[in-house]
C-alpha cells in the first residue's frame, strides 16, 4: 500500500520537513539540493511530491496524492471539496489582509482591488457592503497601488516589511492563515490505517 504526500514549495516546505522528521518521515535524499519532484522516504511505501501551493488540493482531491500540506488561504480560495482537513500544523503562520498606500484612507464608493485571491476578496468586500472591481494578478501585488492599477490589494502578510518597503500598509485583516494537513476522502477509507498513523504522528509532532 503506497501513500503519497504532496508538499507545498517554498516557505511551507522549509517548515514542513522538520515536522515530518519529528513524525519519523524523512526524504531519502536532500530535497533542497535536487531538481526532482518525487522523493522516496525512509518509510517503505511513503513518498513525497513537491508542488506549487495551488496544485496541492487538486492532486489530493483527484487522488493523485493521498495527503497534502497546504496553506489555509489556498483552501479558502479554491475550496476543499473532497478533502478532510484533520490537522492545523501551526506552521507558516501569516495573515490575509487588505493593504493600501501608507496614509491614504480607503475611498468611498467603488474601488479596484488587485489580488490572486479573487473569491476571498469578492466575498470579503461584499460582506463589508463595498462595491469593488477585482483585478487578478499572480505576483508583485505591491506594485498595483503604486502604479495606480488598483486602490487596494488583498494578499498574505507576514512581517509587513515588503508592504512597507513599497510604500504600503496593511489595513483590514480577513483571516489568520496557517498550513493545514488535508486528506483525500476516498483514500482515508481505502488506506485508513496507514494514513491515520501518519496523521497521529504529525499531531504528536505539532504538540
Amino acid at each position: 500500500m503506497e501513500i503519497t504526500i504532496a508538499l507545498t514549495k517554498g516557505r511551507i516546505l522549509k517548515e514542513t520537513l522538520p515536522l515530518l522528521a519529528k513524525a519519523g518521515i524523512k526524504p531519502a535524499e536532500e530535497i533542497n539540493k535536487s531538481r526532482k519532484l518525487v522523493f522516496d522516504t525512509n518509510i517503505k511505501g511513503v513518498r513525497l511530491l513537491i508542488l506549487r501551493s495551488s496544485d496541492v488540493p487538486t492532486y489530493v482531491r483527484f487522488g493523485a496524492a493521498d495527503i497534502g500540506v497546504v496553506g489555509k488561504d489556498i483552501l479558502l480560495e479554491h475550496g476543499s471539496e473532497g478533502l478532510y482537513e484533520p490537522l492545523d500544523l501551526n506552521i507558516a503562520r501569516c495573515r490575509l489582509m487588505t493593504a493600501g498606500v501608507i496614509g491614504v484612507s480607503s475611498q468611498k464608493g467603488r474601488i479596484r482591488v488587485a489580488t490572486k485571491y479573487v473569491n476571498i476578496a469578492r466575498q470579503f468586500y461584499a460582506e463589508c457592503g463595498r462595491q469593488v472591481d477585482i483585478i487578478k494578478l499572480y505576483g508583485a501585488m505591491e506594485l498595483a497601488p503604486i502604479m495606480a492599477l488598483s486602490d487596494e490589494i488583498v494578499d498574505v502578510v507576514d512581517t509587513g516589511g515588503t508592504l512597507k518597503a513599497n510604500g504600503l500598509e496593511p489595513k483590514d485583516k480577513i483571516f489568520d492563515i496557517s498550513s493545514r494537513l488535508v486528506v483525500n476522502k476516498a483514500a482515508m477509507k481505502m488506506k485508513y490505517l496507514g494514513i491515520q498513523k501518519i496523521v497521529d504522528s504529525l499531531e504528536r509532532a505539532v504538540g
